[in-house]
């Protein structure tokens, strides 16, 4: 349980940090429609319409180590793909990566692994206890009140053997366990040996993750063209006992992007292919705007070139607005349709009782 002083200062603290910029070097997340989710069994099969312009490679990477002064293939080669489908608050990851040494044999933190900070609403600044914006608190409480709490760190291992597949870090390990986090791996070596491994994940982000758990969490909403701090590193053990052989390669220009979004990269939420669009299908949403007067506000969201909407309210009143303001004058549960058209023809959509006023 958070003390009530450490909430307050965390939000006072949140409210104080400047606005940030973040590296936008036009990194995109691909939308699958929702009839396409990726199936999380550690197959690359259902990404097969993921454009290979969007993935992120190897060579986007630099090695903050000083092991090694150019990406070479032969010892580590990387692909991740990112994807969101709207509606889920996920982001689901395919990442495929050559290594001529695997290193996860060990039960700790000496593992091969794929580092993501996730930033859902750009809100950028620190996320660690030790980057915390007033170092004289307690590190414990900074923790607690502080670590993963507007931004998300995870150590994925590659792969996890005899251990939870993540660290999250910060306290609030329930962010790795469904239904907000998933992963499959596939791959056919041993500890030390070369080879391929091909994980599968997907992670929910969160504008508010606290340690008090998910009754009060916030996830972050994924819309179409959303801009959203999303950076990673690899880290690449290449001795089981030697903790200074190892590359760190990170996607961010800034080795410090784990503790600090604001170090981090920006990725933009695509909208749906065209490919997947219908050519007109009628769509609305709703706001009870003044329950006292049983107002309600519509919002058009059809897809499709429109050129005529009709509204039935199931009062026995229209309109022929694209998104009207509509009061009630009685109580009740009300059947609402829309109607549109276009070149492309007619469609209708019809809501059972979602409209209820009081």
């Amino acid at each position: 349980m958070i003390p009530n002083a450490c909430l307050a200062f965390l939000l006072l603290s949140t409210l104080a940090l400047p606005a940030f910029a973040q590296d936008d070097r036009g990194y995109k997340v691909y939308q699958f429609p929702a009839n396409r989710i990726p199936r999380i069994d550690g197959k690359a099969d259902d990404w097969a319409s993921f454009p290979k312009e969007y993935a992120v490679g190897t060579d986007q990477l630099r090695d903050d180590s000083g092991h090694y002064p150019r990406p070479d293939s032969t010892n580590l080669k990387v692909s991740v793909k990112v994807a969101w489908v709207k509606g889920l608050n996920r982001l689901y990851f395919l990442y495929e990566a050559y290594d001529n040494y695997w290193d996860f044999s060990r039960p700790d933190l000496h593992n091969d692994t794929f580092e993501v900070v996730v930033d859902g609403d750009l809100s950028g600044g620190p996320l660690t206890a030790e980057m915390h914006p007033n170092q004289t608190l307690p590190l414990m409480e900074r923790y607690f009140a502080f670590h993963g709490v507007q931004a998300q760190n995870y150590h994925i291992f590659m792969p996890a053997v005899g251990k939870d597949w993540a660290l999250a870090w910060g306290s609030q390990p329930w962010i790795k366990r469904l239904p907000y986090a998933n992963i499959a791996y596939s791959y056919d070596f041993r500890p030390g040996q070369p080879g391929k491994l091909t994980a599968e994940f997907w992670l929910t982000p969160f504008d508010y993750a606290g340690t008090e758990g998910p009754p009060r969490a916030v996830e972050s909403v994924l819309t179409d063209g959303k801009k959203i701090g999303l950076t990673w590193a690899v880290i690449d053990y290449d001795d089981v006992q030697d903790e200074s052989k190892k590359g760190f390669w990170n996607l961010a220009a800034n080795h410090k992007m784990y503790g600090n979004t604001s170090l981090g990269t920006v990725f933009t939420l695509l909208p749906l292919a065209a490919e997947y669009q219908p050519a007109l299908a009628a769509q609305w949403s709703f706001l009870v705007t003044d329950a006292a007067r049983r107002q309600v506000t519509f919002t058009d969201e059809s897809q499709g070139r429109v050129t005529k909407w009709k509204w039935d309210f199931g009062d026995g009143t229209t309109s022929a607005a694209q998104s009207p303001v509509h009061q009630y004058s009685e109580a009740g549960k009300y059947i609402v349709v829309l109607e549109v058209e276009g070149p492309a023809g007619k469609a209708r959509m019809a809501k059972v009782w979602d409209v209820a006023v009081p």
